[in-house]
């Protein structure tokens, strides 16, 4: 008798968690991540905080949602066909959903991906069965780089046989949220949440979540949250990048924040410690958000998205462990400990630094030797007009290449204004009495509309 019950019965059965298929599994009002109170680390009396927990998730972040909701209205638009490959720039997140997504659909996926993503994702992205193209790229794929990720997958496709969703340009993004994330919250709040508080990355999660619940009570107060420029916490962008992404709309917020990569990791390493939540980075950036915007006042109900769990970053949470004083800094050598001091005197003495609108001006007036130190590759693709290509780790062989005249202006760039601090010093020990390094690189010059060229 129990065999025959059960085979006449529907699986997807929330009470009983008993799926047809993983996608059952997929989040929605009727099966909500879950909302879980803030206790130990928030510095409020009256103000309550509650998580929302997306690694829930059937593939362990914010981004599933997503993923299916791009899948799914690609097939009923007819917009992919049967034999179609799919291919997306991703961070991480969304990539392993849409594997995932792809998978159980009969699908394959091509994901370019930056290089400076864990290694944790870049891994899982492959034995999930992505095609990973891993490229030189901001931690969130740029869509001003032309070697970048987005760059890569829209020449990718083009092509007859690829399908590109373009989680940021696509409106089934925040739609996503709209349809579940919005819904789940207003039902668990019991339609009492106040203030709603999101990291920013491709802004589909703040766009979607805060047309739903304004459209039911339009005073709810939302908060974005941002990192720093430079940061190191993947999935988010910094106010910089924000401006590439179509559903950035500032004015749509009632707070926009900024956090430091310090303040992220540091809450990031409380909540698991002292709340036993297993929080990202970019959890520990939003909750901090909402820590520094909203006030302590009776009756405030706010509700903060926890994009996913601290696995996926082990190789990210090492380098900051040590100046967390929760973990010995790694063993350096006295040569390497020497040098990283040296590049970050580079990087802080405003002589040896340029920014980018300055280094253009005087780019037009004195057309001092501009000398880029990226791969090969790189700058094949984009550079400043005019800009001598000697990668950094060949400088010492190929000085003879650089100015004869050591009072000569020179200013060094790369793709982000990092790896063209050790080049100044490089040529400081030369002789060379007018050096400076572009702050914010190629990518930065780009996004200002300066010219480039190709070779």
């Amino acid at each position: 008798m129990a065999h025959r019950y059960w085979r006449r019965r529907a699986l997807n059965d929330h009470s009983l968690r008993t799926y047809d298929s993983i996608l059952g599994l997929l989040s929605n009002v009727d099966n909500p991540t879950p909302l879980v109170r803030i206790t130990h680390v928030t510095p409020f009396e009256h103000t309550q905080v509650y998580a929302k927990l997306e690694w829930y998730n059937p593939f362990g972040a914010v981004k599933d949602r997503v993923a299916f909701n791009m899948v799914n209205d690609a097939e009923e638009s007819a917009a992919i066909g049967e034999s179609q490959e799919l291919v997306e720039p991703t961070s991480g997140n969304t990539g392993l959903g849409l594997a995932m997504i792809a998978n159980a659909r009969g699908y394959s996926l091509t994901t370019p991906v930056s290089n400076q993503i864990p290694l944790e994702k870049r891994t899982m992205l492959r034995f999930f069965g992505a095609d990973v193209l891993e490229l030189d790229d901001d931690l969130c794929p740029a869509p001003g780089a032309p070697e970048g990720a987005i760059a890569t997958a829209l020449e990718i496709g083009a092509r007859p046989e690829f399908h590109m969703l373009n989680q940021y340009t696509n409106r089934s993004n925040p739609d996503a949220h709209y349809k579940t994330t919005g819904p789940e919250i207003w039902r668990q709040t019991r339609g009492a949440v106040t203030h709603f508080v999101a990291g920013l990355g491709t802004c589909g999660t703040i766009t979607g979540v805060s047309r739903y619940l304004r459209e039911q009570n339009p005073d709810v107060n939302v908060v974005g949250v941002h990192p720093n420029e430079g940061h190191d916490i993947p999935g988010v962008r910094s106010i910089r990048q924000l401006p590439q992404t179509e559903f950035f709309s500032p004015d749509e917020y009632d707070g926009l924040v900024e956090i430091q990569n310090s303040e992220a990791f540091e809450l990031c390493l409380r909540l698991n410690r002292e709340e036993s939540i297993t929080a990202g980075p970019s959890s520990g950036m939003a909750l901090a958000g909402a820590f520094k915007q909203i006030p302590d006042e009776p009756g405030n109900l706010v509700v903060v998205i926890f994009p996913d769990s601290i696995f996926k970053y082990a190789s990210s949470v090492v380098k900051h462990l040590a100046g967390l004083g929760s973990a010995p800094a790694p063993v350096k050598g006295k040569q390497e400990v020497l040098l990283d001091g040296m590049v970050e005197n580079v990087r802080a003495n405003t002589d040896l630094t340029v920014a980018t609108d300055t280094a253009h001006a005087l780019w037009q007036a004195d057309r001092p030797f501009v000398l880029d130190v990226r791969n090969e590759d790189g700058f094949a693709k984009s550079h400043v007009v005019g800009a001598t290509n000697v990668p950094l780790h060949d400088l010492a062989t190929r000085a003879s290449e650089l100015p004869d005249d050591k009072d000569a202006p020179v200013l060094t760039i790369c793709e982000r204004g990092n790896i063209s601090l050790p080049a100044v010093l490089f040529l400081t020990s030369l002789g060379y009495k007018d050096v400076r390094s572009i702050n914010g690189g190629t990518l930065a010059w780009r996004e200002l509309g300066f010219p480039t060229e190709s070779s």
